[in-house]
């Protein structure tokens, strides 16, 4: 079974079918095992009936004891050897599951590390988790067929030939009767497929919207939103549970005729032999086997049926991993190299224009427009940004992530020590962007310092702490160009202006940008622009633009009077916290 640092392998991308077999062709010798128990062991379901048949022939009408007590022992035998095979078929096809199963995850997470930063914009977080919570166990389930599914097919063949020793009639019937039954039930699997899909779509839809919801809570609040949003989440919980239902009643259905139409044919067959032996055509025993025979086979017909509904939702779950694997992360046509010296970031989009070694903020009304500039500028997104005169997708893409940091307010934190959390430099370096970001309550109020464990998302500390963290991570990077989207909107106004102060000591000489209308930071830059609909509107210090720009007046005034309003807020609704670091003001503007 592979381990957490096999190489999982490339996989076969061409279809939700070829990924399953690719899947299969990784563990060869397991599936072959699988393979080769699970059809001994069916097979051997099969002799058991045939014993019986003989031990009664034999043994028990002419009374021969010895016979009897023979074939009894060879019963005994054959059912104890075949139990040990049933233990070890579940035990291979457990691995197979398994190795399927953290495969596919190793396979996922790989892909997802590759993409980085284009993940976000390439897939929703809901498809992801959709994947990692049902597809991947879904895929592993399907490959079940591997070892039941292939001895199912056996034992199918296996018990028509012997069927063949006691009654051409009777073989026909069986050997006619199974692939009907399998007609019958092959359109349902066939809608399984296409009910499934939309189901696993709208969960992802609904996924994405619980962790946005999760994710924005406390702003929901704030902005009288709440009630809005849970209207919207239940109106998509509702189509979820429909389709869940109709996903339900195909399920049934197949569930049903897999265990109702083997029943059925098995009373007909037994019905007609039954005829046959009244008649003289065959004996008590061959009668008797025959009966053993049909109800061995209601077992493969079941896992035939059991094996299409999990291929079926296999398929599904497989077409969406290899959707997922197919996302590319934008290629680097860069072949140009940067500037040799800090040179100037311009944006023609917005008519941004950013000068080496200035501490530049950016500001408007919507944030989402200033936070689309320094995509551009940091090229995660398409533009016609220049870099020194050079177009910015012409520079390799290596040394524009090198030298320019893009630091969203809201970036990932992966659980782990928060010496690593940070990037894990030495202690001066560490220790210098700690007290640039104003985190030293921080460190100092966790139980091992540095060394104290951090939650997946930073859950363990507070709105404002987790900000401050993410600002340290990108101060201690110390790129030569650093854009960060509002680095300090979860800070209380105390704890900002120091930000605001540091900040600009410790970037001084090198470049700076920033998305704020916070006043406080405002008022360290070196220049502020303005963006009015996503263009400069107008461009100068802090106090000229207050004197000169009603617009920007307006929105430097309204964010202090909704800082003030939501410190209010925020102390009332929001004591745990801001009990440990007195950040109280979340990220309402």
């Amino acid at each position: 079974m592979i381990d957490a640092y096999e190489d999982p392998g490339t996989p076969d991308c061409r279809g939700g079918g070829r990924y399953l077999w690719w899947l299969v062709r990784c563990q060869p010798g397991r599936s072959a095992a699988g393979a080769l128990l699970g059809s001994t062991w069916m097979v051997l379901l099969a002799a058991t009936p045939y014993l019986m048949a003989r031990a009664i022939d034999e043994g028990l009408e002419p009374g021969d004891m010895g016979a009897l007590a023979g074939w009894s022992a060879a019963l005994f035998a054959v059912g104890s050897f075949n139990a040990w095979l049933s233990i070890m078929r579940h035990r291979t096809m457990t691995r197979v599951r398994m190795d399927a199963n953290f495969r596919t995850v190793k396979v996922v997470v790989g892909h997802a590390v590759r993409l980085g930063a284009a993940l976000s914009r390439r897939a929703g977080a809901g498809e992801v988790v959709t994947i990692g919570v049902g597809d991947v166990q879904t895929i592993a389930q399907s490959l079940t067929v591997v070892g039941p599914g292939v001895g199912a097919v056996v034992a199918y063949l296996t018990v028509a030939g012997l069927l063949l020793s006691v009654s051409t009639v009777i073989a026909a019937v069986v050997l006619l009767g199974i692939p009907v039954i399998v007609l019958v039930v092959g359109p349902l699997l066939a809608r399984l497929q296409g009910t499934e899909t939309e189901y696993r779509e709208r969960q992802g839809v609904l996924t994405a919207r619980i962790a946005d919801l999760a994710g924005g809570l406390r702003v929901l609040n704030g902005l009288g939103g709440k009630g809005l949003f849970a209207d919207a989440f239940h109106r998509d919980s509702q189509r979820l549970r429909s389709q869940g239902y109709r996903v339900g009643a195909v399920t049934s259905w197949v569930q049903a005729l897999g265990v109702g139409l083997p029943t059925l044919f098995m009373a007909v067959v037994t019905w007609l032999a039954a005829r046959l032996a009244a008649r003289g055509d065959i004996t008590v025993g061959e009668l008797v086997s025959v009966y053993g025979y049909v109800a061995v086979l209601v077992g493969p017909v079941a896992f035939w049926v059991e094996c299409g509904y999990q291929i079926s939702r296999g398929l599904v779950a497989a077409r969406r991993v290899v959707r997922f694997l197919r996302l590319e992360p934008a290629a680097d046509t860069g072949t140009r190299d940067a500037p040799a010296e800090p040179s100037v970031l311009h944006d023609p989009v917005s008519g941004v224009r950013v000068r080496p070694g200035r501490l530049t903020a950016l500001a408007g009304a919507r944030p989402a427009d200033c936070a689309a500039v320094l995509d551009r500028l940091g090229r995660y997104a398409p533009s016609a940004a220049t870099w020194g005169g050079v177009p910015l997708d012409e520079i390799a893409l290596a040394q524009v992530r090198q030298r320019i940091l893009v630091a969203d307010h809201e970036a990932d934190l992966f659980a782990g020590p928060l010496r690593e959390l940070v990037g894990g430099g030495d202690e001066e370096t560490i220790g210098r962007a700690v007290r640039a970001a104003v985190a030293e309550d921080i460190v100092q109020g966790l139980p091992d310092g540095l060394d104290s464990t951090i939650d997946a998302q930073g859950r363990n500390i507070s709105g404002g702490q987790r900000q401050r963290v993410r600002l340290v991570r990108a101060l201690a990077a110390d790129p030569e160009v650093l854009l960060a989207v509002e680095p300090t909107s979860a800070l209380d106004a105390h704890t900002e202006a120091r930000v605001a102060e540091r900040l600009r000591a410790a970037r001084a000489g090198r470049t700076t940008v920033l998305t704020t209308t916070s006043p406080l930071v405002l008022d360290h830059a070196d220049v502020v622009l303005h963006l009015v609909d996503g263009k400069v509107a107008a461009a100068g210090s802090h106090r000229e633009l207050l004197d000169t720009e009603p617009g920007y007046r307006a929105l430097v005034a309204r964010d202090t009077e909704t800082a003030d309003t939501d410190t209010a807020d925020t102390v009332n609704t929001d004591t745990a916290d801001t009990a440990d670091t007195g950040d109280h003001r979340e990220a309402v503007r």
